[in-house]
């Protein structure tokens, strides 16, 4: 069995922080429990948000069966909640018997927070070791993906990254015969991630505090078909393009431009034999840039106060100055001609700062 759903939900309401553009010196009101200023803890509202959450997922069909999260507090103590819940109803469950230990958090560096290029370093998450002190629920063994570079990457960057950590996903979900898996991380890795698996690189995807969005698996040809007995690329309709309007889906929640509910799941599962993830070839054949049906768009109709702290892009968000003689020096991703200003962003985000987006 090959993985035909994956779930993707934003960390909830968090409390925010600050940077100083010119230094790279961030500071937070709020002590953070790692002591990083860019590692809040949820707020009391997201807490309730990630509650909300919990009781959501554990409805869900088909059923989360692997939780995949961005190693930041946030996002670990948005699904903390959730895995617990469903450790508690799996054991408390009248003649329950399992061969299987519960699931735990995989924590992967590759789902960490976006921040734009910078002539400084940016903030990391806390190590491994110590976050478990704080979530027991952790998998110490697993082999993360690599952390983003500590000076920020433009949007080519962050989608080569998103790429990466979801086929790794993918790939580990196909070999343990995964039908569900739940992925818990930031704003521009959840619009990143719709992309990613959609094909429509130019569309904002939904993300907001505590949003569900869910992602089916189209079925896709085998290698041999899309290489083609001569080695060249074949077939095309594994990456389809994005199609215009909308549809309404179940809870009367908006679903992806382009959505195909009658998309059926990929058989095919991955082999690590095939060609290397940067191909046209090997993208199409894991599932990625068109494999996957956008279903719901951060749908928030579950939670109590509904849809909060909406984010999208704005550039991409260098720190590094672009002098109007000289675009050499610009780090400028492919949705805007000029460096983004971080000071003015973050309106939509209902921030305080406008540095603190994600």
């Amino acid at each position: 069995m090959s993985l035909e759903v994956i779930y993707v939900t934003r960390h909830g309401f968090r409390s925010p922080w600050s940077v100083e553009p010119s230094t790279g010196n961030y500071t937070a009101t709020i002590r953070s429990p790692t002591g990083l200023p860019t590692d809040p803890a949820l707020t009391s509202h997201g807490v309730e948000q990630a509650n909300e959450l919990a009781s959501h997922l554990l409805r869900l069909d088909p059923p989360v069966e692997q939780v995949y999260s961005s190693p930041y507090y946030r996002c670990l103590q948005t699904i903390q909640p959730f895995v617990r819940s469903f450790r508690r109803s799996q054991t408390q469950s009248p003649g329950h018997v399992s061969e299987e230990a519960p699931f735990e958090i995989r924590a992967d560096r590759g789902l960490s927070e976006w921040y734009g290029s910078a002539h400084f370093e940016h903030p990391s998450s806390a190590p491994v070791d110590e976050l478990q002190c704080y979530f027991p629920e952790i998998d110490a063994t697993y082999a993360s993906n690599p952390a983003p570079s500590r000076y920020g990457e433009s949007l080519p960057h962050l989608h080569d990254r998103v790429t990466k950590v979801i086929d790794t996903i993918i790939k580990h979900s196909d070999r343990e015969g995964r039908k569900a898996v739940l992925v818990c991380t930031h704003a521009a890795v959840v619009i990143a991630l719709g992309r990613v698996l959609t094909g429509q690189m130019d569309v904002d995807f939904r993300a907001f505090t505590c949003g569900l969005s869910r992602y089916r698996r189209r079925r896709l040809p085998s290698l041999g078909e899309l290489i083609g007995p001569s080695g060249e690329e074949g077939l095309n309709s594994a990456a389809p393009t994005a199609q215009g309007g909308s549809q309404i889906g179940e809870a009367g929640s908006e679903v992806c431009p382009g959505a195909d509910s009658t998309g059926a799941a990929d058989r095919y599962p991955h082999d690590s034999g095939w060609p290397d993830i940067a191909s046209p070839q090997r993208r199409r054949a894991a599932g990625l840039n068109g494999g996957w049906i956008c279903e719901l768009d951060s749908d928030c109709s579950f939670l109590r106060c509904g849809e909060e702290r909406g984010w999208r892009f704005t550039g991409d968000e260098s720190f590094i100055e672009v002098d109007d003689n000289d675009l050499r020096s610009s780090s400028v991703g492919p949705d805007s001609g000029t460096s983004v200003d971080r000071m003015k962003l973050g309106a939509d985000d209902g921030h305080t700062s406008g540095t603190s987006k994600l």
